[in-house]
């Protein structure tokens, strides 16, 4: 069996490394420089082009930005649906939407494959040791096929229901991370107001019950030191997050305090201007506030 990995991005080139320690790894990027440089690094092969498979690849795992580029790949430009042998197995582990990763599981069962959604949570740090957090939307005999390709990248791996189910609990995970961030921006701009350190009150934070992987993890690595280099872009929080607004309002669900952290999660992205990483919610604040939220 050889896995065509294909996406190797900032949590996609951790994760093929990792899968390759295990497993005869094939990898392909839009960047075929940095998809050959890292199948060098690594000892294994790339390939440039999805024209034409190898006869030996019978599962595919893709780690791309979105839905979009996931359909290109499978049913329009690239066609992979029509490429690979009955039997297959393809496992997405995107951030994508639930109702078009459930059309595509039904076109992949007609193509006798099986076909799952395994969104990850827990950034590049996690990709890089090996403990992401998998949400699993996948029949339990597909799962059971995916399970050793889970395992090489994660942690933890959490079986949440049918395809498209994985993709629905990520984006609601990614709106509560959020809205996390954002409440903790606006605690600590009040907290340096009354004159409290911000790393003071992140401690106070951090051994109360006001805490979160926010605050335990991000604000100290990427906000206090002025980085907010977590790895993780603001537009691609903002893509989960719409995903996430679309499942609660189709559920005809009220949800104001999640809604509020979608509304300010794109205001902080019209300030930012160029692209930023989803930590600068926090520059959104200080800018609003007059206040640093910085050591």
């Amino acid at each position: 069996m050889t896995i065509l990995f294909i996406g190797l991005g900032a949590m996609g080139e951790p994760m093929a490394r990792n899968l390759a320690r295990t497993a005869d790894v094939l990898l392909y990027d839009v960047n075929v420089e940095a998809a050959t440089r890292l199948a060098q690094d690594i000892g294994v092969s790339a390939i440039d082009s999805l024209d034409v498979l190898p006869d030996s690849v019978d599962t595919v795992v893709l780690m791309v930005p979105n839905s979009r580029i996931v359909e290109s790949l499978l049913v329009e430009d690239t066609k992979l649906l029509n490429k690979l042998p009955a039997g297959s197995l393809i496992i997405d582990m995107s951030s994508s939407e639930p109702g078009s990763t459930a059309e595509l599981a039904k076109r992949a069962s007609r193509r006798s494959m099986a076909y799952i959604d395994a969104p990850v949570s827990g950034g590049v740090a996690k990709a890089k040791t090996g403990e992401l957090a998998v949400m699993v939307g996948a029949t339990p005999e597909a799962l059971r096929r995916a399970r050793p390709i889970l395992d090489a990248v994660a942690g933890s791996v959490h079986h949440v229901g049918g395809p498209g189910a994985g993709d629905a609990a990520k984006a609601l995970n990614n709106l509560l991370s959020a809205t996390n961030i954002a409440a903790a921006a606006e605690i600590l701009t009040a907290a340096a107001r009354f004159g409290i350190a911000p790393e003071t009150m992140l401690g106070v934070i951090n051994a109360s019950t006001g805490r979160s992987q926010a605050t335990e993890v991000k604000y100290p690595a990427f906000v206090l030191s002025g980085s907010f280099a977590s790895g993780f872009g603001m537009d691609l929080m903002l893509k989960d997050l719409a995903i996430a607004k679309s499942l609660t309002s189709g559920a005809g669900l009220d949800t104001p305090v999640t809604d509020a952290a979608g509304v300010i999660a794109n205001a902080a992205r019209e300030f930012a201007g160029s692209p930023p990483d989803h930590t600068e919610i926090v520059r959104y604040y200080e800018n609003a506030n007059d206040v640093l939220v910085r050591a």
